[in-house]
């Protein structure tokens, strides 16, 4: 399943870095994580519970940044577990500057799916990664907000 877009962001990009690199933040804004710990300096485990059309599961796993470029982009490499199948998946994420203190954030990568997860068809899962997707960018913009109202 394929995992691409973009969206362009009210801050500059060191400061949408700086919370994409924060591990509190990150576990508010990614939807459905319940569990985020950092277990070394670039690799995290995690849980996840999320709800894919009729079936839900709680995943748990591994998050792995690598590739990093300072403030400009990353990789996220994120192998999940649960009882109703595997999700791996690689995503490139880059942030480029536009205009007055806003950065765009691009992201281009694939999940693969397992078991259950797999055989409920591309469009249900296409539709649940584009309601996450939403989810997500709609947390990060609430956290910028947050940083400038103060």
């Amino acid at each position: 399943m394929q995992l691409t877009g973009k969206q362009n962001l009210d801050a500059e990009p060191s400061v949408v870095w700086k919370l994409l690199m924060d591990t509190e933040t990150l576990a508010k804004i990614v939807p459905g994580i319940s569990k985020l710990e950092r277990t070394g300096e670039n690799s995290f485990k995690s849980v996840i519970s999320i709800k894919l059309g009729p079936v839900s599961g709680s995943f748990s796993g591994n998050l792995q940044l690598e590739d990093i470029i300072e403030q400009k982009s990353f990789t996220l490499k994120v192998q999940q577990n649960s009882s109703i199948g595997n999700a791996n998946s690689v995503v490139k994420i880059e942030l480029t500057p536009i205009g007055n203190n806003q950065t765009e954030l691009k992201f281009d990568g694939d999940a693969k799916l397992s078991g259950l997860l797999a055989s409920m068809g591309q469009r249900v899962n296409s539709g649940v990664a584009n309601t996450l997707t939403k989810q997500f960018f709609s947390n990060l913009e609430k956290e910028i907000a947050s940083l400038t109202s103060v």
